[in-house]
This record gives C-alpha cells, sequence and structure tokens, in this order.
C-alpha cells in the first residue's frame, strides 16, 4: 500500500511538473507572438509615419480646401485634349519644377514672402491664366506652350503657399529633404489625379457631345475666371 501510495505522488509530482512544463512553453511562445506582432506593429506605424508628408501633400492638392491650386491646375489643362496628354504631362512637370524651387527656398527661410500677400497672389496667377484661354485662338501645339512658361513661373508662387503648410507641420528635427521628397510627391500625385479627371471630362465633352473645342475652353476658362476674380477680392492684402 505504500509504495503505491508513493508511486501515486510521484506521478502526481511528475504530472505537475509535466503540466507546468507546457504553461511554461505556451507562456513563452503568446509572449515571443506578443513581442512579434508588436515589433510588426512598430514597422507598420513607422512605415505610416514616414508616409505622413506624403500624404500632407497630397491632401494639398485635393481637399476641398484647395480649391485655389485646382482652379489653376483647371485653366492650365483646360486647352488640352486626352490626345495631348504628353504636353500636359509636360505641363504638369513644368508647374512641379517652380512650386519645388520655392517651396524648398521658403521653408528654409532664404525667401521669406508675408502669407497674406502669397494667398493674394495665388488667385492672381488663375486669373492671368484663365484669361490666356479667353485670348487663345490657336491651339497647336506650338502656339500654347506658353502655358508651359505660365506653369513654371506662376508655380514660383503656388511653392510659396504650399510652403507655409509644410513649415506648420514639419518637426524641427525631421531631414528636410526627405520632407520635401515626401510632400513634392504628394503633390505630383494629387496633381495627377486632378488632371487625369479634367482630361477623361474634357474627352466626354468633346469627344463624346461634340461640343466644339474653342467653346469648352471658354466656358471653363470663364468659370474659372469668376471663381478665381472672386477670391482675388476676398483676399486683397491691404483690407
Amino acid at each position: 500500500m505504500r509504495n503505491e501510495d508513493e508511486r501515486e505522488s510521484r506521478e502526481n509530482k511528475n504530472h505537475l511538473k509535466y503540466r507546468a512544463t507546457i504553461e511554461r512553453l505556451i507562456f513563452t511562445v503568446t509572449k515571443m507572438n506578443f513581442i512579434l506582432k508588436l515589433q510588426r506593429y512598430k514597422r507598420l506605424k513607422q512605415r505610416m509615419e514616414e508616409l505622413n508628408y506624403f500624404k500632407e501633400g497630397w491632401h494639398h492638392i485635393i481637399s476641398k480646401d484647395a480649391l485655389d491650386h485646382q482652379l489653376f491646375i483647371l485653366a492650365l489643362a483646360a486647352i488640352y485634349t486626352l490626345f495631348e496628354w504628353r504636353q500636359v504631362l509636360i505641363l504638369v512637370t513644368a508647374f512641379t519644377i517652380g512650386h519645388s524651387i520655392t517651396l524648398a527656398l521658403s521653408t528654409l527661410n532664404i525667401i521669406t514672402i508675408p502669407t497674406d500677400l502669397v494667398e493674394f497672389l495665388i488667385p492672381c496667377t488663375i486669373v492671368i491664366t484663365a484669361v490666356t484661354n479667353l485670348f487663345q485662338k490657336n491651339f497647336t501645339p506650338k502656339a500654347i506652350r506658353l502655358n508651359y512658361f505660365l506653369a513654371l513661373f506662376f508655380g514660383l508662387v503656388h511653392g510659396l503657399g504650399f510652403a507655409n503648410t509644410l513649415r506648420f507641420i514639419k518637426a524641427p528635427d525631421e531631414s528636410l529633404g526627405w520632407v520635401l521628397l515626401q510632400f513634392n510627391l504628394g503633390l505630383e500625385a494629387g496633381q495627377i489625379l486632378v488632371v487625369i479627371v479634367i482630361l477623361l471630362i474634357a474627352y466626354l465633352f468633346l469627344t463624346v457631345l461634340k461640343v466644339p473645342r474653342r467653346e469648352w475652353i471658354l466656358f471653363v476658362s470663364g468659370g474659372v475666371f469668376a471663381l478665381a476674380i472672386k477670391m482675388v477680392l476676398e483676399r486683397l492684402p491691404w483690407l
């Protein structure tokens, strides 16, 4: 009887040890899985944070608060058709080069222009571009090259507006080069989307509905001109 009790006691102890070992193993595996998931979450969060300025650039073109920049792109692209997408690509590139220059210079505080003046000049660029469209009679590739220079030159003004946003959101310890690259890529992606939408709508009116090109340009540029004039009057810096 005693031997049986001792054997049962040893079996119980062995069972408890085995159970404790299994529980420790389960706990270790669970802990390792948790650590791995936490590390993956941290890496994902870091990648999302790294793309934060790309999203800010994208939002600065796509959001409803970016109507002035959208109107400028519309005024620039109004005289093009879907079949002239190569010229539009050059146009967007010229605009990007222009605003990238002043975006960097203004963010580095190499040039400083009062925000009120910049916000006033932006709709002025829209007005001038729309008026240029209204008086344009010949739409051959050579005749509309003026828009490339408008995109480049007026892009300098819009870059100052972008810089005001970037200075506000940029953390002091972040690399300016990396921030500018992300922000510019976000702007570029947003611009391309806006241009694609404009060209598709133009295709619908010009090709499907057979609206004369000259009338389409007058309609779009006239509407842009009216909205831009309203912005100019609302943003007069001396009032």
